[in-house]
């Protein structure tokens, strides 16, 4: 059959809690519910960061967000984002012979030496920055001027009136149709449900039962899931489903931010999106903004329909994907992803020790059951009136009991690991 194909899946702001295969009731994802029972649905499975750029960068680097130099969201157009010297997933594949796509968000620089095709992928369509909105393709938010944000390769292109996610979708299709006959990693980078909060009608009316902001969450969901099912059918119909592993993950979890709102001035907290009963949201060290939803599927390979409760994170999946593909780990560079393949297959347990995580002020460390957050946040905007949370994350996942006062001792030793990782990263704030 020749090296696997390899189909990555990303989503942006997709909460814990929105996807039926994590028990959510109202939003309906029959495709992705489908996928996940084809393989292991990760129950504890991490984001490396709780916001956008840095995320994307551990994913595609095998590097925490400080190691591989895109700590915080990057800028818009014109600005750079992941360094040059930095490897992706895409580069090392292409070497190898994979033909490679991205369709969608990058969301990792836009100046020449850090584009797309400036970082392993022959074919680009989507967008550069953080967001666009979904028929105009127009960036707004805190621009003086709206700015245009729509490519395909470096070519500026014009689609006004389309709605993004049908075609990011149309273009993966033709990614496939193109490529059929050659090993392939496709990243399929969707925009949703990140604001703005658009949808054509017809999903909003799947939804009408359900009241408002949830209806509309329910809404852009329903597009990934629908862009999820035409791409596996695709797959399906190529007769590449065999040999495709397929990984989906979030980017991190929901936004509670205003701007999810359409209206232009609103005092509320957006609610739309679930954190399927973790505490806190987008931009938080807390499980709600980085446990995120998280599925592999490989028939024949990884046996289907288990529930893996082992920990892991979105630098291993570089790490995975290149064993999978039998193409060799770089050697001139620390990675922080190690290959969860047997643990994915159910024959191992996690391979980590410590997890860390470091964004704005805060810094969180998990090992084993404990999970150590300091000078927590809950949002982009508020702060957890404890600047030292301990939990115990077998007896309370939703981080509800803080134990620091009773086990002083914990808190020390995991604020020393902290330190460490720290230096060893060149973590400033």
């Amino acid at each position: 059959m020749g090296k696997p194909n390899i189909l990555i899946f990303y989503c942006d702001d997709l909460g814990y809690g929105d996807v039926g295969f994590n028990g959510a009731e109202d939003v309906k994802t029959p495709h992705l519910d489908r996928l996940a029972a084809s393989g292991v649905c990760f129950t504890q499975w991490y984001s490396n960061s709780p916001v956008c750029s840095p995320s994307r960068a551990s994913l595609l680097t095998g590097r925490v967000p400080h190691r591989c130099g895109v700590p915080d969201n990057t800028e818009g157009r014109g600005f750079p984002g992941l360094p040059e010297d930095e490897l992706t997933l895409a580069q090392l594949l292409k070497k190898d012979g994979y033909k490679t796509g991205l369709c969608g968000k990058w969301h990792l620089g836009s100046t020449p030496e850090s584009t797309p095709n400036a970082k392993g992928f022959d074919s680009f369509y989507g967008f550069h920055g953080g967001c666009v909105d979904y028929y105009s393709h127009l960036f707004v938010w805190g621009a003086d001027v709206p700015l245009h944000d729509l490519w395909r390769n470096e070519e500026e292109i014009y689609e006004n009136g389309q709605y993004l996610m049908h075609s990011i979708t149309r273009e993966a299709l033709d990614f496939l149709d193109k490529n059929q006959d050659d090993p392939f990693f496709l990243y399929v980078a969707f925009n949703a449900p990140h604001y703005p909060m658009h949808a054509p009608p017809e999903y909003f009316e799947r939804f009408a039962h359900l009241p408002e902001p949830r209806r509309t969450q329910a809404a852009m969901v329903a597009t990934i899931d629908d862009a999820v099912g035409a791409i596996i059918g695709k797959l399906e119909a190529l007769g590449l489903r065999e040999n495709t592993v397929v990984y989906f993950q979030s980017d991190h979890g929901p936004s509670n931010e205003r701007r999810n709102f359409l209206r232009q001035e609103t005092d509320e907290i957006y609610t739309g999106g679930s954190t399927g009963g973790l505490r806190a949201h987008k931009a938080s060290l807390f499980e709600g903004g980085i446990r995120v939803p998280s599925l592999m599927s490989w028939p024949g390979q990884i046996p289907a329909g288990q529930r893996c409760n082992e920990v892991g994170v979105a630098v291993d999946i570089l790490p995975t994907m290149l064993n999978i593909a039998g193409v060799p780990l770089p050697q001139d560079r620390v990675l922080d992803g190690v290959d969860i393949l047997p643990m994915a297959k159910g024959q191992a347990g996690s391979p980590h020790g410590d997890l860390f995580w470091g964004f704005k002020n805060q810094r969180a460390v998990r090992r084993g059951p404990w999970k150590l957050v300091l000078h927590p946040m809950l949002d982009f905007e508020r702060f957890a009136d404890d600047d030292i949370f301990l939990a115990n994350m077998e007896d309370d996942p939703g981080e509800t009991q803080n134990l620091a006062g009773l086990r002083p001792e914990i808190v020390q030793e995991l604020t020393e690991a902290i330190q460490n990782w720290e230096r060893d990263v060149n973590l400033r704030d």
